[in-house]
């Protein structure tokens, strides 16, 4: 049997009853708390009063209108979660941040290094009275290192990890991965990493640890093969286009009215894609009868197939080449994607209401389980929308939020009367 996991047992998700402190913003560490929060976590997220997490700033574009619109980019990370305002520089503000870190399970921060060293809130400082915390520092370039203190964007650590070098046409200059790769990357291997250490927590003695996640870690990670190449040749890899170094063909071709992607990933698929194009005399020659033979004679090759698909719209290339079972594709676009069937039969487009923005709409979890699925049980919150209610929880009353509005802690008018 298949597809087991279209119709999960239950609604609960596999981490439900999991408390992770979110200090972080913008991306990367974003990025990381949604995931646990689509597995059923609870996630509070804590923001500076005022402005916010920065990408809330970040439009267009936007979900609604005025003051009530929530920006795109915000949207995108920060689904399964409640909004909390807290002025982490007051000394008011830390003590409330470590009342939360020690109930919680999880704590995620991606400020620069030391920042939370110098507040009191390193793992160092909250370990004694949470053992069992599993704490995640994300950062540029690690905790450790000459470099450790310098800034990082994703732009840059695409340059610095490599990526750059060999994105891009052969010839041309150097280009950016359209998504924050970097950032992505940094937030799966720091999701991976908590999971594991909650792992290791629950089989072992009960007690959390640190973990330490870096953008050019990830990056250097990320370069896999390219970088086995390397290390096997002496070459470093260039910019290539769409094609692969080590496959051929590979790679995208363009047709009177677009391009069409071709991926003849294993010999088996040599002799139907010559079919394909009605190219006996390819098959023929024992130039390109193999994978080796194929790579070592790329340009030959390219300057044949090249010809050939220049002559056929987009649909006939695609259409022949599914016909005779050739892995290919056109390029299409985002609009597309999220109107293909398969995207929606997989449960990828998401939305969510939203208090004040309307309805909002984001892509859904590629996570899929048969008993405890991934879920989305909460809208991205409004700014500071449940700081009330959770310090509730954690044993604030009116008089104590009425002091920590007094001293600046959070903000005044900050009600969270939304349940989200």
């Amino acid at each position: 049997m298949v597809g087991e996991a279209q119709r999960p047992e239950s609604d609960t998700g596999p981490l439900d009853g999991l408390t992770v402190l979110d200090l972080s913003r913008v991306l990367v560490g974003p990025f990381c708390t949604m995931q646990l929060g689509d597995l059923g976590a609870e996630v509070i997220k804590v923001e500076r009063p005022g402005d916010g997490d920065q990408t809330r700033t970040w439009v267009p574009p936007a979900f609604g209108e005025g003051e009530g619109a929530e920006s795109a980019y915000y949207v995108s990370v920060n689904r399964n979660k409640r909004s909390i305002q807290l002025d982490l520089t007051t000394d008011e503000g830390r003590a409330v941040a470590r009342d939360l870190a020690r109930e919680a399970d999880v704590l995620v921060e991606n400020f620069r290094v030391g920042k939370t060293a110098e507040w009191g809130l390193d793992y160092g400082d909250l370990v004694d009275e949470n053992p069992g915390l599993v704490y995640c520092g994300i950062s540029g370039y690690g905790e450790w290192g000459p470099d450790r203190d310098k800034p990082a964007y994703d732009i840059m650590m695409q340059a610095r990890g490599g990526f750059m070098s060999f994105t891009g046409v052969e010839g041309g200059p150097p280009v950016r991965i359209g998504v924050a790769l970097a950032d992505v990357g940094a937030g799966m291997y720091a999701t991976q990493a908590i999971l594991a250490a909650l792992l290791e927590r629950e089989l072992g003695d009960g007690r959390g640890q640190k973990i330490d996640v870096s953008l050019l870690d990830g990056q250097a990670a990320w370069t896999s093969y390219m970088a086995t190449n390397y290390f096997a040749s002496g070459e470093a890899p260039g910019r290539m286009g769409s094609k692969h170094p080590n496959i051929a063909p590979y790679q995208a071709f363009e047709t009177t009215d677009g391009y069409v992607v071709v991926a003849c990933s294993s010999d088996r698929f040599w002799p139907p894609l010559c079919e394909a194009l009605d190219r006996p005399d390819l098959l023929a020659d024992e130039r390109f009868e193999t994978n080796e033979g194929r790579v070592r004679n790329r340009e030959v090759l390219d300057r044949e197939l090249s010809e050939t698909f220049a002559a056929m719209t987009t649909g006939e290339a695609t259409a022949t080449l599914e016909e005779h079972d050739v892995p290919a594709s056109r390029v299409r676009d985002v609009s597309e994607v999220f109107a293909d069937p398969q995207i929606e039969a997989r449960g990828m487009v998401a939305e969510a209401d939203h208090p004040t923005a309307g309805t909002v709409t984001f892509p859904g979890s590629p996570m899929h389980f048969s008993r405890t699925p991934t879920t989305v049980r909460r809208h991205p919150p409004a700014l500071g929308e449940h700081t009330e209610t959770v310090l509730s929880e954690f044993g604030y009353d009116e008089d104590d939020v009425a002091a920590l509005r007094r001293v600046g802690a959070i903000p005044d008018g900050d009600d969270g009367s939304a349940s989200g």
